[in-house]
């Protein structure tokens, strides 16, 4: 069931969408490369962990990286072949930086690992599910990237009253999403039925803007009979935006610093569906994906099925690139995506869209001439913020009013940009001071840290000199009690100054003066230590040190589960066992030299 949209959010722009050059065909299949670059970090959170080494041979669909904590998502291998490096490669990064990467190179057969399917999903508890789903590497397909199975387990913090399935794809140029719905309607939708398993919400809408109607065909066939509504809304981006796509099908509007799952919603890609069904009923993890190819340098711009690693230049080769012609690479759409400066990057789980344009195509952005305040990036806003204020204080750099006039809620749409008539990027300005105060939170909390460790020690040091103090007073006034009592009370002097600690320290001192004046025999029979039990002592003080630090090494090893556990192991049983052979050696020499320092049995009685 098909029905018209209740909500409107405000704001918004309608660039020219540029989609029908993509849509002709249908979905390819990229043939195999040679090579396949495997970045540790294609998701939010935390970089995942490599789990191979290299030299290791792999198998399609294996494991190679496992998840970093939390939020983050294992990585596996794309095909069959060989582990050549782990290395610093491109990515494709605003950046330009390099990030670490797994080198995979084929070997051809295209051998799958034996994989685990679970057809009758309805039969595995929630908690099954959701493993699997995470070890499958299933990330949001829609450009975020954020790991599904910790959107699935905020069922257990709220309960989720509605689904959303994002099918809107508002960005020009993107049509990977219209193509998947387009052919893999049925697939989606059981998609959509193990989240709905998992999570039982009473609502499920699927949101699909009205410039796709062949994509909404597709979707009613394939929800008949099921209680899942297909809604479409007008053509107007940002819809695809998860915030934007909510208020239009729900009319709530999440809060500042919230989340929609804070609401009772919760908002999937179609795509991303689509992998949830392949990991679960197939077992497949997550090792391609549908991405768009398009833009007037290529002789043929499509859609195509690509593995995860495969080289951006050979993505482009398979769409009959046309390298004169090329003058701008753009990953993702023309609103929010980002020039590349190599083609040598791989495609990861978020490439979407490649658009290689020419120059006629993005022509060069006209020079930025100052703001004559016309307010119209004001009225394109979807979040109803302020962007030419916002604006004004990211070039003063005024931090702090940046952050009062929400700054960070803005979704980098470009809406004010694309209708500014000064051509300013704004939304440039906006990420510069993103990253700016983030920067700066992460001093400041380094520097709270210092600065709290520094003040522990303080306190811990002053208690320390207090007690010091204390014990020194206390001594000090019994010291002073106990000669008044040996001046009143001479007779009693012996008795009490035995109790008295510092006067027997005293006392044993004295004694101890006296047996060596009088013991000449066995002073003279005293032999120090022999050169070589000092050296096995110095050796046994060493190896002791270096065990403890090798176990502290250990302990932090196995706490984070890394890859050189088994090692360590080996060197602390390695120490332990140096350790006991130099204690056995120490004790053997100690024997001996008390015999020497006793002396004969005459001299024994000469002492005493």
């Amino acid at each position: 069931m098909s029905n018209t949209l209740i909500y409107p959010f405000p704001g918004g722009v309608h660039p020219p969408e540029n989609k029908r050059q993509s849509t002709a065909r249908p979905i390819a299949t990229m043939p195999l490369c040679s090579t396949y670059y495997l970045p540790l970090n294609q998701h939010s959170g935390a970089q995942a962990q490599a789990l191979v080494s290299v030299g290791e041979k792999v198998l399609k669909g294996q494991m190679l990286a496992r998840a970093g904590s939390f939020v983050s998502a294992p990585a596996h291998a794309p095909t069959s072949g060989t582990i050549t490096a782990i290395e610093p490669h491109k990515v494709p990064h605003p950046s330009g930086l390099m990030e670490t990467c797994l080198v995979l190179e084929s070997d051809g057969a295209d051998r799958w690992v034996d994989l685990r399917p679970c057809p009758d999903y309805l039969a595995c508890d929630a908690e099954t599910l959701i493993e699997r789903i995470h070890d499958a590497g299933v990330v949001g397909l829609g450009g975020a990237g954020f790991p599904a199975a910790v959107k699935m387990a905020s069922r257990n913090e709220k309960k989720i009253h509605t689904l959303i399935v994002n099918g809107a794809e508002c960005e020009p140029y993107i049509t990977a999403d219209d193509r998947l719905m387009r052919e893999r309607a049925r697939v989606i939708v059981e998609g959509i039925a193990i989240i709905d398993h998992l999570l039982s919400p009473g609502t499920v809408m699927i949101g699909i803007e009205d410039n796709k109607p062949e994509a909404i065909a597709a979707m009613n066939r394939a929800c008949t009979g099921t209680p899942y509504r297909v809604v479409t809304v007008p053509t107007k981006y940002p819809s695809g935006d998860a915030q934007r796509l909510t208020y239009l099908l729900t009319g709530k509007e999440v809060p500042h610093d919230s989340r929609s799952v804070e609401m009772g919603v919760v908002c999937y890609n179609v795509g991303t569906l689509a992998a949830v069904h392949d990991a679960v009923v197939l077992g497949r993890p997550l090792i391609s994906r549908v991405t768009t190819v398009t833009g007037k340098a290529l002789a043929h711009p499509q859609n195509v099925e690509v593995l995860i690693g495969t080289p951006i230049s050979e993505l482009l080769a398979f769409a009959g690139l046309r390298p004169a012609a090329l003058r701008n690479l753009v990953l993702g759409g023309p609103m929010m995506g980002f020039s590349l400066d190599s083609k040598e990057a791989p495609v990861i789980k978020t490439s979407n869209c490649f658009i290689a344009a020419t120059e006629a195509e993005f022509p060069p952005a006209p020079p930025a001439q100052p703001c004559i305040r016309c307010g119209l990036c004001a009225r394109a806003c979807p979040c109803e913020l302020l962007p030419q204020q916002l604006f004004w204080y990211a070039q003063a750099q005024n931090h702090e009013q940046l952050i009062h006039h929400n700054l960070f809620d803005c979704i980098e749409c470009g809406a004010c940009a694309y209708v500014c008539p000064s051509s300013i990027p704004l939304v440039q300005y906006y990420r510069a001071s993103k990253d700016t105060i983030r920067q700066q939170e992460t001093r400041h909390a380094k520097s709270d840290r210092a600065k709290q460790r520094f003040e522990f020690r303080h306190e811990r040091l002053a208690r320390e000199q207090a007690e010091k103090e204390a014990r020194r007073k206390a001594n000090a006034e019994r010291a002073a009690k106990l000669k008044a009592q040996k001046a009143a009370n001479p007779d009693k002097t012996p008795q009490t100054v035995s109790d008295d600690p510092v006067q027997a320290a005293i006392a044993r001192a004295k004694a101890k003066k006296a047996a060596v004046a009088n013991g000449a025999a066995h002073k003279a029979g005293k032999q120090t230590r022999s050169a070589k039990q000092k050296d096995i002592n110095i050796q046994l003080s060493m190896a002791k040190a270096q065990l403890k630090k090798t176990e502290r090494a250990l302990a932090q090893a196995e706490a984070q589960a890394l890859d050189s556990v088994h090692k360590i192991k080996t060197d602390v049983a390695m120490l332990r066992e140096q350790v006991e052979t130099l204690e056995k050696n120490s004790a053997a020499l100690s024997g001996v030299g008390e015999t020497s320092l006793e002396g004969t049995p005459e001299t024994r009685r000469n002492a005493k």
